[in-house]
């Protein structure tokens, strides 16, 4: 119990450095719903959160405020939903400045839990419950770190990487068990930037040794992080160059940046100190209040986190990864911890998509003559070049993306999103980049399917397109993708 609360003196400007990097990714994820959670999720958006609300009480009575914990209980107006988004992003500023940490820190979880749930399934994701479960434990981390949130922060990393790795094996999938994965990836992937076109054009083998690295980084070096220094430090190195690739070659928001982040604390003072003025050390030690750290209800309130998230986390990893179904108790355990971010399991791409499908919204007033409606960041005009858009997250584009598997839960929302558009709502209208209607609603619409392709390099030099595209008929008629 003493070695658990020892202080971890030789990771102090590690810890301070972690923080600061953190309240730019909290930054950057909140302005990011900032500028579109009215059009997901506001009163006139795709899936009215109130509605949501309104139906969780119906079924669970007072048993809803612990099932959806969220500050829009008392209001889910388009102006409480932007405003929580907004004030993360000052909150951020605060925790970057200093500026009571510890009560910034627990109100960006707050305020980021509340928006998760908001958000339903535009929110959905795995990067969203890693910023929420990393932000959480940053909340003990204000005075110093200690062994016991070392331990926290690294099984949180080891799950991320181990998990992701186990899950493309049980997969099953064949572009995993014969490293063909990158050869279509990079053109598959939800929302491609420049990056993905150059690597797209490298030789197979390059490609499949990467795939192989990828597996390797996954499936090895995560029992690293529990080892010696050198071990550590390698494991640190292998993850952060692995992450840089994929930055260089997909728009993944900001879940690498976490990723590099958590590899942070794997270091110790000895680098970091590198990188930090000799005048700013002392001060900057001072700040993390080491003295004040291990009162008994800091202790007590970290214990307490660590059973949680742990038991919570094993039983969720053991139903991944064997056929036994865990105790009533435990899966209570798991569904509590879920509610809050806390404990999930992580399986990053366990499946890869070997055809990109993709929708193409027309709109008419007549019948006749047919207008396109542009997204903002998806393919569509074949000579866009697609952008480089890290840290940010389109929601919108993003989800577009599973549509073409038409699975009944992606449908649902599609449909109603071509309401919204049907009805010219002006803040689902703002999510896309251009509106052939600003003057008149459409009285038609309809969606077409194309496989797109990225272009070859011959290709692109003599057409000055990025992708090449053939037509597959009118959706929902269409053959689903798979997967």
């Amino acid at each position: 119990m003493r070695w658990l609360f020892e202080p971890a003196d030789e990771q102090l400007l590690v810890s301070w450095l972690f923080l600061k990097l953190l309240a730019l990714i909290y930054f950057g994820a909140f302005l990011s719903l900032a500028v579109q959670i009215a059009g997901l999720a506001g009163p006139e958006g795709i899936l009215p959160f109130q509605v949501f609300l309104d139906n969780t009480y119906q079924h669970r009575g007072m048993n809803a405020f612990w099932t959806v914990p969220t500050l829009f209980w008392i209001n889910s107006s388009a102006a409480a939903l932007t405003g929580a988004a907004f004030a993360g992003c000052v909150f951020s500023i605060t925790l970057f400045l200093n500026t009571i940490p510890r009560l910034s820190l627990i109100l960006l979880f707050v305020l980021y839990l509340s928006l998760y749930h908001a958000g339903q399934l535009f929110m959905n994701f795995q990067w969203d419950y890693l910023l929420l479960e990393t932000g959480f434990l940053a909340i003990f981390l204000v005075r110093g770190p200690n062994r016991l949130l070392l331990l926290m922060f690294h099984w949180l990393l080891f799950r991320l990487r181990l998990l992701s790795g186990l899950s493309k094996i049980l997969s099953e999938d064949p572009s995993w068990s014969n490293l063909t994965t990158l050869n279509s990836y990079f053109e598959t992937q939800p929302l491609p930037h420049i990056g993905a076109w150059y690597a797209h054009q490298l030789p197979e083998w390059i490609l499949k040794s990467g795939a192989g690295l990828l597996l390797i980084s996954e499936l090895i070096v995560p029992f690293f992080i529990f080892l010696s220094r050198p071990f550590r430090l390698t494991a640190a190195g292998i993850t952060l160059l692995i992450q840089l690739t994929i930055i260089a070659t997909s728009n993944h928001n900001f879940i690498n940046l976490l990723t590099i982040l958590l590899c942070l604390l794997l270091l110790d003072d000895r680098l970091v100190a590198k990188v930090i003025p000799h005048s700013s050390r002392d001060k900057i030690e001072k700040q993390v209040r080491i003295g004040t750290r291990d009162t008994n209800t800091s202790r007590l309130l970290q214990l307490g986190m660590a059973g949680f998230i742990l038991l919570a986390s094993i039983t969720a990893a053991t139903a991944m990864v064997t056929p036994s179904n865990p105790p009533l108790l435990l899966r209570q355990v798991y569904f509590t911890a879920h509610n809050f971010g806390l404990g999930n399991i992580f399986h990053v791409f366990p499946t890869m998509q070997t055809e990109r499908h993709e929708l193409e919204i027309q709109g008419s007033i007549d019948g006749e003559q047919w207008q396109t409606y542009e997204f903002k960041y998806k393919p569509g005009p074949l000579h866009k070049a697609p952008l480089f858009i890290v840290p940010h997250q389109p929601r919108l584009d993003w989800m577009m993306w599973f549509v073409p598997t038409q699975q009944p839960m992606l449908t649902r929302w599609f449909d109603l999103f071509m309401r919204k558009l049907w009805h010219n709502e002006p803040s689902v209208i703002a999510l896309l980049a251009h509106n052939p209607f600003a003057d008149e609603s459409p009285k038609y619409l309809r969606v077409l399917v194309y496989r797109y392709h990225f272009t070859s390099k011959e290709e692109r030099a003599e057409s000055g397109n990025w992708w090449k595209r053939e037509y597959l008929g009118q959706f929902p008629q269409v053959p689903p993708r798979i997967p």
